[in-house]
């Protein structure tokens, strides 16, 4: 299982007002920022914790990056799509089920700022 991970992106304060708007229907929020660095999570019964985490890199971009968040439900996935167009995200694959993994994956994918592949995905019917 994985802890949680961070990449690095080429415009801290773009990059954060992104996220902040595009993980919003999926339950992320920005829970702390630490010396450049933003800290994405979700509050539950144990408290927040950041499990995705960003900070500026102008060289160290990494081409082909694949973040995949868990969803709730289908209309989640629907609205982090939604939120993420309307931050300028480029469509990379509009909501919709993808049978090539399971008869119950239901995805949506976008490009974000620094081109990586971002997808929300709900495996519930």
């Amino acid at each position: 299982m994985i802890d949680h991970i961070g990449i690095a992106v080429s415009n801290y304060e773009c990059s954060k007002q992104f996220y902040i708007k595009a993980l919003k229907p999926i339950g992320y929020e920005l829970l702390m920022e630490v010396e450049g660095f933003s800290g994405f999570g979700s509050k539950d019964a144990n408290g927040a914790i950041a499990t995705f985490w960003l900070h500026e890199e102008k060289e160290k971009i990494m081409k082909g990056m694949h973040i995949a968040f868990s969803a709730a439900d289908r209309k989640m996935v629907d609205e982090f799509y939604r939120a993420a167009i309307n931050e300028n995200a480029l469509d990379n694959g509009k909501p919709g089920i993808r049978e090539i993994y399971h008869p119950n994956y239901y995805a949506a994918y976008v490009l974000d700022p620094d081109g990586y592949n971002i997808e929300a995905v709900c495996h519930r019917p």
